[in-house]
């Protein structure tokens, strides 16, 4: 409930609605009992054969008799209390005070009727039909102005669960885009989107029904019971003695539920992995003939979220069962208790006493309607009860990625190193992933200004780790990595991935336009700046000759209108149009054509000139072009050096390089 709190208090920003909200709602409720109350005087007056100014007259008679008959008696005790004894005198004594309370009651009643009487007389129609037209008026005017009521307290509900859920998935959205890179490789971005899309929909029906029904229908009965109160409340708190009973029960329930929708979410959130995989991998899975395979794994899947949810139907029902018996009991109970008093013209029941008088049948009615007008919205109440606790469980999802810690750390204050840099510098780096082994092993490494390096070495060597902590994608646990003496921890992380460029080698494009993908990461750069960008990564050509918009034409989602050597070059181009001081190629040429290879070398050779190069390459021509090669074993530099030292003096690399490359140096 904490978390869905701050849902909350998002909400509450929105005071103006908020306000509107609580309004209105308190205007359905006012009305919701106004339009039963409108009972009493259908059974009491109308049914009777009188108008109101009749029944007025009547009751100002009636109690003028009463207290006639009050005066009288409390006399008679007062002078039998003085001529009796002492235990028979206290006996009197009671029974004065008793009837002085009945004479007290009365003599409002009376004096309240006394003061109306000239309204009624001047305002109130003469005759019994009438008075029933009238009735009537009011109950359908009222009802109309509670539709309009509702109708604004459902708009404005709507508009802030929605306004509210906008501003947490941006804060859930900003908050992943900020996330260390391992939580997307353990949680997967198929559970991010669920949790942004599904778990946050949740969170707007769980806000939805808080400030819409949680609000209206406690309201309802609220005003409800009030309602019974004033008929009786001594008759009111006797027969709700179960409701300690409904709120150990629904707690429980709740509880329950509140599980079951968690255990839900993950399996939705399964099923977006699986369906993720499947698409992401389509190509794969039509090569391959697995299509029954994914079928069936998906089958698994909407299999055991089927499960998770008639588990949710079942505490669902039950809740709304238990509910609906208990509050038959009620009203089962309020029928007989409000029977007896009627049928026996009793005060007590039990010898407890319920009222001062006998009830009338038409307040007994008016106790009845008003327990079944209070039945209705807790009845709606379980119903929405069980939405609420699914919208607590998915703000707890919500909030457990918003809530997550980051491993790096933005400095209060960023220090600042001159462009372009003299160095970067590995001083005993040490590295291992949080669920990982050790992957990095005290690493030393100098890189001078305008010097390109090539790191090879076998799979799981800390290749592109080193890539990631030059990137600050995360932190080394220990040593450091510093730029001119300057440790890059305490530099702002824009600031230092401003001056690089990577380029990857999976190639990633959006689903935009040519030039916008060039332009991704410089968005101040003109039309100008990013044709220049695309012919010096060769691009230019195919983009005017082979797309059908040229700079302008759409490239749908992850690129897939162009070959892979195409996304290269694009990539190349828009790490070439952010003009960085350190360009980053890991294994950027591994899976393209021979031509586009040449053609990125042929680019990568002017750009590289007064820039710092780190390739993470096999290829041979790729190598070629490094002025030194680092060689990694086992999270260690084992050599470095050109690769004519290397090929001849480090056994390693030539089982590394292979004949190949022997025969290429």
């Amino acid at each position: 409930m904490k978390n869905f709190g701050r849902v909350l208090r998002l909400a509450a920003r929105r005071r103006g609605s908020f306000v509107g909200i609580v309004l209105t709602s308190i205007v359905i409720a006012v009305l919701w009992g106004a339009n039963i109350g409108t009972l009493y005087p259908i059974v009491e007056v109308v049914f009777a054969g009188d108008s109101i100014p009749k029944h007025v007259e009547k009751e100002i008679a009636a109690t003028n008799e009463q207290m006639a008959v009050l005066d009288a008696e409390i006399v008679d005790l007062t002078a039998q209390a003085k001529a009796a004894d002492a235990d028979a005198s206290r006996k009197l004594k009671l029974q004065i005070e008793a009837a002085k309370t009945k004479r007290l009651v009365v003599s409002e009643k009376h004096t309240y009727l006394v003061w109306v009487q000239p309204y009624v007389d001047q305002y109130a129609p003469a005759d019994a039909y009438a008075t029933l037209i009238l009735i009537v008026a009011i109950l359908i005017t009222g009802t109309a102005i509670k539709l309009v009521a509702l109708l604004i307290n459902l708009m404005l509900v709507q508009y802030v669960a929605e306004r509210s859920v906008i501003n947490l998935r941006a804060q859930f959205f900003r908050k992943a885009l900020r996330l260390d890179l391992d939580a997307f490789g353990e949680n997967g971005s198929a559970n991010l989107t669920s949790r942004l899309t599904n778990d946050t929909s949740q969170v707007s029906a769980g806000l939805s029904i808080l400030l819409g029904r949680l609000l209206r229908e406690p309201l309802k009965m609220v005003v409800c019971l009030a309602g019974a109160m004033m008929v009786c409340p001594r008759l009111l708190l006797l027969v709700t003695v179960v409701t300690p009973l409904v709120a150990f029960l629904m707690h429980k329930i709740s509880r329950a539920i509140r599980r079951a929708s968690r255990r839900a979410m993950e399996e939705m959130s399964q099923i977006y992995g699986i369906l993720n995989d499947s698409f992401a991998g389509i190509r794969v899975v039509k090569a391959f003939n697995t299509q029954g395979f994914e079928r069936a794994k998906f089958d698994r899947g909407i299999r055991a979220y089927f499960k998770r949810s008639m588990k949710v139907a079942f505490y669902n029902t039950a809740a709304r069962s238990v509910s609906e018996l208990l509050g038959m009991t009620i009203i089962g109970l309020a029928i007989l208790a409000g029977g007896y008093l009627v049928v026996n013209q009793q005060t007590a029941i039990f010898g407890l006493t319920m009222s001062t008088v006998p009830l009338k049948m038409s307040e007994v009615l008016l106790f009845f309607g008003f327990l079944i007008g209070a039945s209705d919205p807790a009845r709606k109440l379980q119903d929405v009860w069980s939405g609420l606790q699914r919208g607590i469980a998915a703000a707890d999802r919500v909030y457990e990625i918003i809530d997550q810690p980051i491993r790096v750390a933005e400095p209060a204050v960023g220090k600042t190193v001159m462009r372009p840099h003299r160095e970067i510098r590995l001083d005993n780096v040490v590295y291992q992933y949080p669920s990982g082994p050790k992957v990095l092993r005290g690493v030393d490494l100098t890189i001078r200004h305008g010097e390109t390096i090539a790191v090879v070495g076998p799979n799981g060597s800390g290749k592109s780790t080193i890539v990631n902590l030059l990137c600050r994608f995360d932190d080394p646990q220990q040593g450091q990595l510093l730029l001119d003496d300057c440790p890059i921890q305490e530099m702002k992380t824009r600031d230092l991935r401003r001056r690089i460029a990577l380029v990857t080698q999976r190639t990633v494009l959006f689903d935009d336009s040519i030039e916008n993908n060039i332009r991704y990461g410089s968005p101040g750069a003109d039309k100008h700046d990013v044709v220049r960008a695309a012919k010096l990564a060769f691009a230019d050509d195919f983009i005017r000759r082979k797309t059908p918009d040229g700079y302008d034409t759409m490239l749908g989602t992850h690129g897939m209108r162009l070959s892979g050597g195409q996304m290269q070059r694009l990539a190349l181009a828009r790490a070439f149009l952010r003009n960085p001081d350190i360009l980053i190629l890991d294994e950027a040429t591994s899976a393209i054509d021979l031509e586009s290879e040449q053609l990125i070398h042929q680019a990568l050779a002017k750009f590289l000139v007064d820039r710092t190069g780190v390739m993470i390459t096999h290829r041979p021509t790729s190598l070629s072009m490094a002025d030194r090669i680092v060689v990694m074993e086992s999270g260690r530099i084992s050599a470095s050096g050109s690769h004519e030292q290397l090929v001849t003096q480090n056994r390693f690399y030539q089982s590394l390089c292979g004949n190949e490359f022997k025969k290429a140096g």
